[in-house]
């Protein structure tokens, strides 16, 4: 499904700009970008990317409104993300594949912060990601004891399936306000790793991504696991491309199917999307 009709139908019941424009003051040891980091594509990508940029102006309904993309919320958190765990399945997860499942979720978000890292006013180097809880049906699915995460039960979707507390979801609450988070604003998460057994594909959007548990296990050693990747792209507002191809370019992350990898004409998709929304950051 298209990232716009995604968002108009995940996103219906939040109020486009509920989050206030966030006032930003870069930490020590933030990244600094120089002359040699601002926009300046390779010729070849300059036609194509420059038609992606206006097809996304004149399809997405309120592109430069919405405020909930992953950008605004890595700079809410001052660099880092929070995530918490769907878990739709009955397959038992060991200690051991709940730190995998961890590791590897970092690993792919780090390959796209470091396609904008350095770049034109991206303030940080790293962006860490932090599991902080997991959602199931059954707790006796989870075979740890340990109390490293928040575990959630009993709390179904509307089709039934197990997701973390609401109180503690920054798509719930993008004010900000956690205070019924039972472990208050640190424990907020801002996206979910919703993995669902016997799904095939994919879905990404300000809330998280979704992908098929069997595919995550197998793929979680792997060092580029290409369907979270192309999900997590979404997250930062990259589109699709079922219906039309950039002239001249072919074979990217982007366009499902055709790539395996985050590519040159993926990268630069990316850091044009932060440089046209960075001045909401006073950047």
């Amino acid at each position: 499904m298209p990232l716009v009709r995604r968002l108009r139908t995940l996103l219906v019941a939040v109020a486009a700009g509920a989050l206030s424009v966030i006032g930003f003051a870069a930490p020590a040891g933030a990244a600094t970008s120089s002359t040699a980091d601002t926009w300046n594509p390779p010729s070849n990508l300059v036609q194509p990317l420059d038609e992606v940029w206006r097809h996304v102006e004149s399809t997405y309904p309120d592109l430069y409104g919405f405020k909930n993309y992953g950008w605004d919320q890595v700079m809410a958190n001052r660099g880092s993300l929070n995530y918490c765990v769907r878990w739709e399945s009955d397959q038992p997860v060991s200690a051991a594949l709940r730190d995998q499942i961890h590791t590897a979720l970092g690993r792919q978000s780090k390959k796209w912060i470091d396609s904008v890292a350095g770049f034109d006013g991206f303030p940080y180097n790293d962006v860490p990601v932090k599991i902080v809880g997991w959602a199931v049906k059954n707790r006796s699915t989870l075979q740890w004891t340990d109390s490293s995460v928040d575990i959630y039960t009993g709390i179904l979707d509307g089709g039934g399936a197990p997701q973390c507390a609401p109180d503690c979801g920054r798509f719930f609450h993008q004010d900000g306000d956690y205070s019924k988070c039972p472990g208050g604003a640190a424990r907020h998460y801002d996206q979910s790793l919703w993995l669902t057994k016997g799904f095939g594909g994919g879905a990404g959007g300000d809330w998280g991504q979704r992908i098929g548990s069997e595919y995550m296990v197998g793929a979680v050693n792997q060092d580029n696991i290409h369907i979270l990747l192309h999900e997590i792209g979404h997250t930062y507002g990259l589109d699709d491309f079922y219906d039309w191809t950039p002239t001249g370019v072919g074979g990217f992350l982007m366009q499902a199917g055709t790539a395996d990898r985050i590519t040159e004409f993926d990268k630069w998709m990316y850091r044009d999307f932060w440089r046209h929304l960075k001045s909401r950051y006073g950047l």
